[in-house]
């Protein structure tokens, strides 16, 4: 599928945010791991920030090697 290297700057940029918002949410899970079953809510958060980051970071190295 081909994409334009706009659309995969676009899509780098939603893949950080969406990256930062799980980050976040993982973050909010810490703090509140008085509560059980939460350590396991904060670790997936941050394995799937980790990932969309990974994502972002594929699709906006792509966008930078096309020309057009």
């Amino acid at each position: 599928m081909k994409m334009s290297s706009e659309s995969q700057k676009g899509l780098s940029v939603i893949c950080f945010y969406s990256g930062l918002l799980f980050a976040l949410l993982g973050f909010a899970a810490r703090m509140k791991m008085n509560f059980h079953g939460r350590a396991e809510l904060s670790a997936g958060f941050f394995v799937t920030a980790a990932t969309l980051a990974a994502f972002g970071l594929v699709f906006l190295l792509m966008s930078f090697g096309k020309k057009a």
